[in-house]
């Protein structure tokens, strides 16, 4: 098998040319002693350069998303038959490896080398938190990052960690049923933290009447404003057909394989390729904003003082910007107060319609019946609220950028916008407890006993008393039996209510002690984040007023030093250096436009 270079996998040759005009871009700026430029363009062309989409798979068990993802890989890198179910990424590499990650006293990671051909082997060890692969595979060598995320995502907080880092989320379902309202929901959550879904329908080859299921997704997609496509394939049938290519192409997974190239790798190709195209753009206007001073001032000394006059205006607007008191530094501290409280109503909103439902539910029998079940419930709950309470913050934190971005003026600050990508939601709550088990739901066999005998002896004396005094007749008779009977199951009937009622109150508090918790710890959490978005943005705007204040100030120097040079011959050469860099600079504009 031929061995693809990483770094140039993705899609050399349409990134070849626009790395060459970054480079050579580089190279300007270097020369020009911009070292602020220099490294907005590494970074620039690091992303170019990066050949990663991360691409996860999930979906219900049993659903054949591990056979899936052994049959992209071309190799088994997940265990089909492994009761014990972790994460799995697997990557480009020139040898095959395989590492486990595991947890150790004090909360640390360490990675564990084992057999690649045998990894489920080990995965059974305690506290594995992961399995990473290496694997010169055909589709790893092109740049995707394959990760099966195990366990239902409606479940599993784990999963969405991943799909924040996605590039695009492969859903597989069984092509034996159409999908539920549920799927349609937990669909258009992907779709809020991942925009790239595409939707797998496995086992073709079990059920003949895939095609109709498949029709029928699409429709149920299309009533949610969900255009996502949907994917027959057989995964099983993949792995079998080996060198037969009709078999190989009946199973669907080449045709799966050529949309992800075209879908997702050239889609991810453009995205780099549109923001290097924009920094490109910038730079080029930083760099020949100041040649073109020193040119027009060299061409005509009598302009010195017009063009200095102008240059001077630009400063003081660039180092306006720089000041707390600019609009954009304004617009993004309101904003930023406005978004925290916002957010933090919608977190307490939510927690407080949960708690409401919870004990709505408490409130219907004992709790102490499905306790666990109820639990795990809340705590599956809990995690959907929080992580679309992330995605409602991070779609706000966008708009803010967007916000703040049109107070540049003169200039394309909108598509220079800071990376405010999707953090990951999930381990929000990995410090808070699950919900704390009854303490009153051990009931023992003696007490209840104890109140049977005590409500049954009450109700003989009683009658049997009575009736003695009355009737004449033995204490110990039917009727006082009776009525120890009626009053001894009375007395159980009011000790099982009594004993629920206490149940439910504890219950309740329970549920109010971890909302306590969640509150008290999610709150801390997006605080922390929206302030790490804020530093971000002031960062990232105030670099950008920095730059053209810099760029300003280049072009003052360069004009006052071409205004003090005297000689014809030096001012003539410098002339002629300067026309070559300010046409290198449009050539590189125009390559780049041009594609």
């Amino acid at each position: 098998m031929t061995t693809v270079d990483p770094a140039a996998a993705k899609h050399p040759d349409a990134m070849a040319p626009l790395l060459r005009q970054l480079d050579e871009l580089l190279g300007l700026t270097r020369a020009a002693g911009r070292a602020d430029l220099t490294a907005r363009l590494s970074m620039s062309r690091s992303r170019v350069a990066d050949p990663r989409v991360r691409l996860v798979v999930v979906g219900e068990p049993k659903n054949g998303m591990s056979t899936l993802v052994n049959g992209l890989v071309g190799t088994v890198v997940s265990a089909t038959d492994s009761p014990v179910s972790v994460p799995v990424i697997a990557e480009y590499g020139p040898q095959a490896t395989a590492t486990l990650v595991r947890t150790v006293a004090g909360g640390r990671t360490e990675r564990q080398p084992v057999d690649p051909l045998n990894p489920a082997a080990v995965m059974s060890l305690d506290g594995v938190v992961r399995a990473e692969f290496t694997d010169p595979s055909p589709l790893l060598a092109e740049g995707f990052v394959v990760m099966d995320a195990p366990g239902a995502p409606a479940d599993t907080p784990t999963i969405w960690s991943l799909i924040a880092a996605a590039d695009a989320v492969l859903y597989v379902a069984d092509a034996g049923k159409e999908y539920t309202p549920e799927q349609i929901v937990l669909l258009a959550r992907i779709q809020q933290v991942c925009p790239t879904v595409i939707c797998v329908l496995n086992k073709i080859d079990r059920y003949p009447v895939w095609g109709q299921v498949q029709q029928r997704n699409r429709e149920l997609l299309d009533q949610a404003g969900l255009g996502f496509a949907v994917a027959p394939i057989s995964a099983e049938k993949h792995l079998r057909a080996g060198a037969d290519q009709r078999r190989d192409l009946e199973s669907g997974v080449p045709q799966l394989i050529e949309h992800l190239r075209e879908y997702v790798l050239r889609r991810a190709d453009a995205l780099a390729h549109e923001a290097a195209v924009r920094d490109i753009r910038t730079i080029t206007d930083h760099l020949a904003l100041s040649l073109r001073s020193e040119a027009e001032t060299l061409r005509d000394p009598q302009r010195f003082t017009e063009i200095t006059e102008q240059l001077r205006s630009s400063r003081t607007e660039a180092d306006n910007l720089r000041q707390r008191s600019a609009n954009w530094q304004i617009t993004l501290a309101d904003g930023c107060s406005d978004l925290m409280a916002d957010i933090e109503h919608d977190l307490r909103h939510r927690l407080r319609s949960l708690v409401r439902d919870a004990e709505a539910e408490i409130v219907k029998g004992d709790p102490a019946r499905g306790w666990k079940e109820f639990g795990a419930d809340l705590d599956a709950r809990i995690c959907e609220a929080v992580e679309e309470n992330f995605v409602i913050a991070h779609y706000r934190s966008v708009e803010l950028a967007e916000e703040v971005a049109e107070k540049f003026p003169d200039s394309d600050y909108e598509s220079a916008l800071a990376d405010l990508r999707l953090e990951n939601p999930a381990d929000v709550l990995e410090p808070v407890a699950s919900l704390e088990p009854l303490a009153s739901a051990k009931t023992g066999v003696i007490q209840p006993i104890l109140n049977i005998m005590r409500g049954s002896y009450g109700g003989l004396l009683m009658v049997g008393v009575v009736l003695a005094s009355v009737l004449n007749i033995p204490p110990v008779n039917w009727y006082s039996g009776a009525a120890a009977v009626l009053l001894g199951v009375n007395a159980l009937w009011e000790d099982r209510k009594l004993r629920r009622e206490r149940r439910q109150a504890e219950a309740r508090t329970a549920v109010a002690r971890l909302m306590d918790d969640v509150i008290f710890q999610v709150s801390k959490e997006s605080r922390h984040r929206l302030r790490g978005v804020q530093r971000t943005l002031r960062d990232h705007f105030t670099e950008i007023a920095n730059q053209t204040l810099r760029s300003v100030d280049e072009s003052l120097r360069a004009a006052e030093e071409a205004a003090a040079e005297q000689s014809g011959p030096a001012r003539d050469r410098r002339l002629t250096e300067i026309e070559s860099s300010l046409i290198r600079l449009r050539e590189i504009r125009e390559r780049v436009n041009a594609h």
